[in-house]
């Protein structure tokens, strides 16, 4: 019963904050033009909600730390290695987000940080992340619980830390195309990691990694009050790629990796829409879909923007149910 009890006030918490934080800074961002552009090949239906506040992560990232931090000094919450590596992971792609937006902004333009220049940021976080799991005591090691599969990777594990990251980041970042999509979508899957986590019994920080979960979903429940159609203020890439590399981390921590490409399976599907659509115009100077990433493909079709995330969003909890099942009780 505690536990339900702890999980319950962190998402209340979360929201509660999340929605104050909202109130104060959309017109804050309002006031300070902090807008939003779009792509010249977007619809005109898109091309309305230009001038829309952007940096809208700020919503649910600032309450989120906050909250954490004050857990930690009041003690209601145990500091542990894991628990800084994912706020870390957390602040520091927030951080790469925002100066990407920062610079989108300034320019008035599409074009914000360089690729290799992300790159770079990613690889420091990547490496970080490593050193402070190894110095931690864990084992850079892949565990394919299902098939009873170990695979030992040693110092390679850096490296797949870093495609996982990057990978999952991105995967939101491409996601994040209609209203209330890619935060409805983290919503539900931190929720699916937050149950994963504390039932993590060998995790060191397990039940801590979860609460923080729960606090972010009840921080991204308030800025969805924000999001949802008609959208007040998008996230950007201060929010979307502080998700996905955050979503990861906790995978990586509590060794369910193969989970989260089913829990992430919306955002993996999108991001392979993607490969595929470059590859096959790249090759074969065709299209596969109308408009990637997919959710563009379907509003093509001619489906509504909310229809689209709604079946989305079913989809996902679908996803996350199995994974849970899957991941703590079978």
């Amino acid at each position: 019963m505690l536990i339900i009890t702890k999980a319950m006030l962190a998402l209340m918490i979360g929201f509660i904050l999340s929605v104050i934080t909202g109130l104060i800074l959309i017109p804050i961002l309002r006031k300070m033009k902090i807008k939003q552009t779009f792509s010249v090949f977007l619809e005109n239906k898109h091309k309305r909600k230009e001038g829309t506040p952007t940096m809208g992560g700020l919503i649910f990232i600032i309450p989120t730390i906050l909250t954490v931090i004050i857990l930690l000094l009041t003690q209601k919450i145990e500091y542990s290695e894991n628990l800084f590596i994912v706020l870390f992971v957390f602040v520091s792609y927030a951080i790469l987000g925002f100066i990407d937006d920062y610079l989108i902004i300034k320019r008035k333009n599409n074009i914000g940080l360089t690729e290799i220049q992300k790159l770079i940021g990613q690889i420091l976080i990547a490496l970080v992340f490593f050193y402070i799991f190894m110095k931690a005591g864990n084992d850079p090691i892949i565990n394919i619980y299902t098939l009873n599969i170990q695979i030992d990777l040693g110092w390679f594990y850096s490296i797949f830390i870093l495609f996982i990251l990057v990978a999952s980041s991105n995967a939101v970042n491409i996601t994040d195309g209609l209203d209330g999509l890619a935060g409805g979508l983290s919503a539900i899957a931190f929720l699916a990691f937050g149950l994963i986590s504390w039932n993590s019994a060998l995790t060191p920080g397990g039940e801590d990694m979860a609460i923080f979960s729960f606090i972010l979903v009840g921080s991204l429940l308030g800025f969805l009050v924000f999001n949802t159609h008609p959208a007040k203020v998008f996230m950007g890439d201060t929010g979307s790629l502080c998700l996905g590399a955050t979503l990861a981390s906790v995978a990586l921590l509590t060794d369910h990796e193969i989970t989260l490409v089913v829990v992430a399976g919306v955002f993996v599907v999108e991001t392979l829409a993607c490969i595929i659509q470059m590859i096959s115009m790249r090759f074969f100077g065709k299209k596969v879909f109308l408009m990637t990433p997919l959710h563009h493909h379907f509003e093509k079709l001619g489906w509504d923007e909310r229809d689209i995330v709604k079946m989305f969003w079913v989809i996902g909890m679908i996803l996350s149910m199995i994974s849970i099942t899957f991941g703590v009780w079978i």
